[in-house]
């Protein structure tokens, strides 16, 4: 009997696949929404927020056809329950999801602090098919799925062993999935009854400036003891005290990948010294060659540079770049070199 694990990456799945174009509290059907109308669901008091743009990252040839070769695979299909998922609904995965906005925080429930996280999905989707699933699945390996009333909302919150989770439908065109202090502070925030993300003055410091029409970006505060711990446990990163937020970004545009990444502090001068340490430690790796590739061809397309505010680590590669990358790294052939032969 397969683990309830197993089956809540099936769901994840599910989440993103479902058939529905209602409007809803967002006031835009499946695939209109905003990101701003996204974040407006996530609570203000959050750790780290990332916005994603699934149906873009899709269209990306190399994950196309990554998602593709893992379809074919004999473990993915095991694992996720993935081929049964669709045929009990002939819903396919990549045409119907569309956004994820998705938040993080310090648990307050144990003793043992974890992580608590939840996450939006705006997509078309079909409740009564997907509860058919799920339960399905449940009682197939006989977790639990129990429902609760919250605000006027149904929570579904199942459980395996040490593992849980809650999801809500919040309307026809968005779920909210997670720990369920985060499922219920998203239906609190859309209710106006807590504030939302878009309300944190830190967080909208922080994405003044970042892209926000990447295929993947977002941000994370950082409590002043966390670093502290850091540059302790690591005596080379002790300006990284400095260091309050970081936000990044990613994008693929003309055939090439772009990434960027900002390392938040108000000191001019620690900025400058992470800098020149991040440089130093790029021209280092430069001189590393592992089997036919040498690192300077991933470093020197990384620029790093430092302004009164943050630390900005930017690069750019072709698409093909990483799968060159790799063939050299394991000395496996590419695949013009394969076409050649």
């Amino acid at each position: 009997m397969k683990k309830f694990s197993a089956i809540a990456v099936a769901i994840i799945f599910a989440l993103f696949s479902f058939i529905s174009c209602e409007k809803g509290p967002l006031g835009k059907s499946a695939g209109a929404a905003q990101a701003e109308e996204m974040l407006r669901l996530l609570p203000q008091d959050v750790a780290a927020v990332f916005f994603i743009d699934v149906q873009r990252i899709l269209t990306v040839e190399s994950v196309d056809k990554l998602v593709n070769k893992k379809m074919e695979e004999k473990e993915f299909e095991e694992f996720t329950d993935y081929q049964e998922f669709v045929g009990m609904t002939g819903i396919e995965l990549k045409k119907d999801v569309y956004f994820v906005a998705a938040a993080l925080k310090e648990g307050e429930d144990t003793e043992d602090k974890h992580e608590w996280a939840v996450g939006v999905v705006n997509l078309k989707y079909d409740k009564e098919a997907l509860l058919s699933f799920f339960k399905a699945k449940t009682k197939e390996t006989g977790s639990e799925l129990t429902e609760e009333e919250y605000n006027g909302y149904t929570l579904y919150n199942y459980k395996e062993e040490d593992e849980e989770g809650t999801f809500a439908f919040i309307d026809k065109s968005n779920i909210a999935a997670g720990n369920a202090p985060l499922v219920k502070s998203v239906i609190d925030v859309l209710q106006k009854k807590e504030k939302s993300v878009l309300q944190n003055e830190e967080f909208s410091a922080l994405f003044k400036d970042t892209d926000k029409n990447a295929l993947f970006w977002g941000g994370v505060l950082i409590p002043p003891e966390a670093t502290a711990a850091l540059s302790e446990e690591i005596p080379m990163a002790y300006n990284l005290e400095s260091v309050q937020a970081i936000s990044l970004s990613f994008d693929y545009k003309n055939r090439t990948i772009m990434a960027e990444i900002k390392l938040r502090s108000s000191d001019p001068v620690s900025n400058q010294e992470m800098a020149d340490n991040l440089i130093g430690l790029k021209e280092m790796g430069s001189m590393i060659t592992i089997q036919e590739f040498n690192f300077a061809e991933v470093l020197d397309r990384i620029e790093i540079t430092s302004a009164s505010d943050h630390v900005r680590i930017y690069a750019s590669y072709p698409d093909d770049f990483f799968n060159d990358f790799v063939s050299k790294f394991t000395l496996e052939e590419t695949e013009e070199e394969k076409e050649k032969k």
